[in-house]
This record gives structure tokens, C-alpha cells and sequence, in this order.
């Protein structure tokens, strides 16, 4: 298993649910996998099982909407080859349901997150010679899902900045590519739905993993291997795409 062999790699919020798999599969696959997540305990958990298992691993523990922070960790890992933008929130309601506040802090972490990993990433594999990069995007910004305005805004944004990315950066040998996943059971869902339905917990996971056509939710597995696939020199011919992983929820809910 070496598809990742001597790369290093960051992965945002790999300290659970999708980004915790993700680490995982990398480091298994011969990486070095750093993750910033800010809750840095849970984080270790996931090196600890990383080195369990013979692979490389590290955690900084780290506020994604914290620029200054952000550099910092990145100019002390050196060469980079892989980014992998994961950390994100979300937020329950329409537009006028969504204060300033609640904008804000989706804003914050999921769009300046991402765009401040990239900002201090991106000259350190220009320096390296190139690497990959992949943003978790979402069906949200590309099909209305109702009451998610902030959350859907933020997923747009991280679509658009991993064209653009992709656009400025050939020369330089990076590619930038998004996921965009319909919903993925992860203890985040599982608390999403017990905080905004209480009392209706089951009846709202069947709902959530019915809307996909396929009939369920993704596992966090799939995704990772699907950010595997795009991480690797597998893809070396691939940027600039946004690869929805959805169980048909985009062109086959009709």
C-alpha cells in the first residue's frame, strides 16, 4: 500500500468523521499525515491509531479561521505535497434565519479555513515543485438544499476557489480538484440531527438517507477513497473537476 509513499500531506479536521478517515487512508497508503483540527485531543486519537498501525502521523492542534496560526504550522512542516481542505460547520435555516453571527461563523471556517491553508500551502509546494490539492466541497453549492443558506454559500465558495486554484497553478505543477458529497453518516451528523430533531432522531435519519436515490448515506470510507484517487499520481492528468460523490442525489432525484 504505497500510493502515497514519502508525500506529506494536511488534512483540515482530520480528527473525526470524513477527515479522520481520510487521514487513515493516507497515512496507511505511505504518507506523512499532519492534521490541524482544533479539538487537538480527539485529534491525537487519531495519530494514536495512525502509529498503532504502523503508519506517520502528527496533530496540530489548530483554528482554521486563524491565519497567523495557520502559517505558523505550515511553515514549520516544510514541504508539502498534499492539501486536503476538510475542516467545515454547518448551519440549520433560511436567510432570515441566519444572524450575522451564524454567517460569520460558517464563513470563518469553512471558506477563510480553506482559503487560509491554501494561502500558506500553496508557496510551499511552488518551492517543492507542485503537489495536490482537493477541497470538500458539497451538492450545496451546486443544488438548492432547503434551509442551508450559510452552509450552501460556503460550499459554493470552496468550489469556485478550487477552479480558480486550479486555473493560476498549472505552471507550477499543482493541481486543485473538489468533492462534492451528498450526505455521509459521521458523528457529526449524528449530533446535527439530535440537536436540531430532538425526539425525531430516527425518523430523521431515514429521511436524510432516503433523499439520496441510492437509498442511503455514504460511508466516511468511500469518500477517502475517492480523495485517495485525487491526491495521488494516479490522477496526475486530473484538475480543475469537482467530483460529486452522492448516491445520486444531483441527476437522479426525479
Amino acid at each position: 500500500m504505497s500510493k502515497l509513499k514519502d508525500k506529506v500531506a494536511i488534512i483540515t479536521g482530520g480528527g473525526s468523521g470524513i477527515g479522520r478517515a481520510i487521514s487513515e487512508l493516507f497515512a496507511k497508503e505511505g504518507a506523512k499525515v499532519h492534521i490541524l483540527d482544533l479539538n487537538a485531543e480527539v485529534g491525537q486519537g487519531v495519530v494514536t491509531d495512525i502509529l498503532a498501525a504502523g503508519g506517520s502521523a502528527e496533530i496540530h492542534g489548530c483554528n482554521v479561521s486563524d491565519q497567523a496560526e495557520v502559517a505558523a504550522i505550515v511553515s514549520a512542516i516544510g514541504r508539502v505535497d498534499i492539501l486536503v481542505n476538510n475542516a467545515g460547520i454547518a448551519h440549520v435555516g433560511n436567510i432570515e434565519k441566519c444572524a450575522e453571527a451564524d454567517f460569520e461563523r460558517v464563513f470563518n471556517v469553512n471558506v477563510k479555513g480553506a482559503y487560509n491553508a491554501l494561502h500558506a500551502v500553496i508557496p510551499q509546494m511552488k518551492q517543492y515543485g507542485g503537489g495536490a490539492i482537493l477541497n470538500l466541497a458539497s451538492i450545496a453549492a451546486v443544488v438548492g438544499i432547503a434551509d442551508r443558506f450559510a452552509y450552501s454559500m460556503s460550499k459554493g465558495a470552496i468550489y469556485a476557489m478550487s477552479m480558480s486554484v486550479a486555473r493560476d497553478y498549472m505552471a507550477d505543477n499543482i493541481r486543485s480538484n473538489s468533492i462534492s458529497p451528498a450526505r455521509v453518516h459521521t458523528p457529526f451528523v449524528d449530533g446535527f440531527i439530535s440537536k436540531n430533531y430532538p425526539g425525531q432522531e430516527a425518523e430523521m435519519f431515514e429521511k436524510l438517507s432516503q433523499s439520496q436515490p441510492i437509498g442511503r448515506m455514504a460511508k466516511p470510507e468511500e469518500i477517502a477513497k475517492l480523495a485517495l484517487f485525487l491526491c495521488s499520481d494516479d490522477a496526475a492528468f486530473i484538475t480543475g473537476n469537482d467530483y460529486p460523490i452522492d448516491g445520486g442525489f444531483i441527476k437522479l432525484n426525479n
